[in-house]
This record gives C-alpha cells, structure tokens and sequence, in this order.
C-alpha cells in the first residue's frame, strides 16, 4: 500500500488504560456484582460487540439519542449491588469513568505522528461521559465523538466521516482500537486497523505504516 497518511485513534483503551481494568475498579469502588454488569453488557450488546442488536440503551446512548440521565436510571436498575441493594444512578457515569488515566505511550505516538506531518483524528464512541480535551487541539486535526455526530462506531459511516473531515481516502488512514469490531469495520471501509492490545505492539505495527519512530 501506499505510505499512511492519517492516524486516526480510539479514546478508552487506547490513548488510556484498558476498558476492562476501569471498569473492574469501578465495581470494586462502588460494590458492584462484577458479573452482574458483565451480563447487563452481554444482554444490551449481543455475543459479540456491535453484531446483534440494532436499538438498546448503549447504541442509543453512543449516538446521542439517550440522555445520560435516563441511562444511568436503567443501567443502575439492572445492576446488583454486593450488599443486596442497587447503585446510585445519578453520576454513576462519571464514577464509571473516573478510573481512566492516560497512557503516555499511545499519547506521546499521535504527537510525534502529527509533528512528523501526519494528519491525526480521534474517533470515539462516547457515553456521555466528559473528555479531558486540554491539549487536543495540539494533538489532533480533527475529533469525531459519537454522541456529537449521531452515528456509532462499528457504523460504517462514522469511519467515512473522519476520513473526510480529513480529506483522504480511507485507504491512506490507520484505525487503532481496542475492540475487534471496530477495527474490523474500519477495515471494511478500506482503512488500515491495528487492534491495540499493549503499546508496545501496536507501536511495532505503526512504525513501519508511517516510516517513523512514534517512540522517542
């Protein structure tokens, strides 16, 4: 293929910590039955992310069609507290999230790829939940949340609409996420998909796309 010219990035469990791991701390912190909201997930989602069900809370939720508040009344509902009871819905949300932290690697990459004349984009699927944007306008040329745009990832035309706010053809553009899904839509749409399972490989595979060192 021709050199990349776009790198385009996930939010939660890429540029930060895993998903997983957040959310783990997030039921410890606030006495959730783990498997609980695991089945919750699995319930709403289908047996695999993004394949079975085509209107529920959480896609409703992405696209912006679902107030936050609403959500978290029925997630909490549905949820199992270890001491019987059930959560507190109102900002269950942002102590969902509260365990993100960025992950410099993957950060210190979009910097070096936007300094090196690569056109960055971040595309993210969001809860509702409040983004630390200081310093995105540093970072990224242009930025597609999911709630702002009415569209969901893995919907192939939220794919379509970064590559154009970038001006490029899908196939000069390199997806990195966390889930295989999403990685696997982008490459329907013809991008390049790296799924990011550790910094370290998923660096290893975006090195050679774009002829840099994305490290130092």
């Amino acid at each position: 293929m021709a050199k990349a010219r776009a790198l385009i990035v996930d939010w939660g469990g890429v540029l930060t910590n895993s998903l997983q791991d957040t959310m783990t701390t997030w039921c410890e912190t606030d006495g959730i039955d783990y498997e609980a909201f695991r089945a919750v997930l699995a319930d709403w989602l289908g047996a695999s992310y993004g394949d079975d069900a085509t209107t529920n809370p959480i896609h409703a939720l992405e696209r912006g069609e679902m107030e936050v508040p609403d959500f978290e009344a029925e997630l909490a509902a549905r949820l199992r507290a270890r001491d019987g009871g059930t959560p507190e819905p109102t900002g269950l949300l942002t102590r969902m999230f509260a365990g993100f932290e960025p992950q410099p690697p993957m950060v210190r990459a979009v910097r070096r790829a936007k300094a090196a004349g690569v056109a960055t984009a971040l595309l993210s699927n969001s809860w509702g939940n409040d983004y630390p944007r200081t310093g995105w306008e540093e970072m990224f040329d242009e930025v597609v949340i999911s709630g702002e745009v009415g569209m969901r990832k893995p919907e192939p035309r939220i794919y379509r609409l970064v590559a154009q706010r970038l001006d490029l053809d899908p196939r000069r553009c390199v997806f990195v996420d966390d889930l295989m899904p999403n990685v696997r839509a982008a490459v329907d749409v013809g991008m390049v998909g790296v799924h990011h399972v550790t910094p370290q490989q998923t660096l290893d595979e975006l090195e050679p796309l774009f002829e840099t060192d994305l490290r130092h």
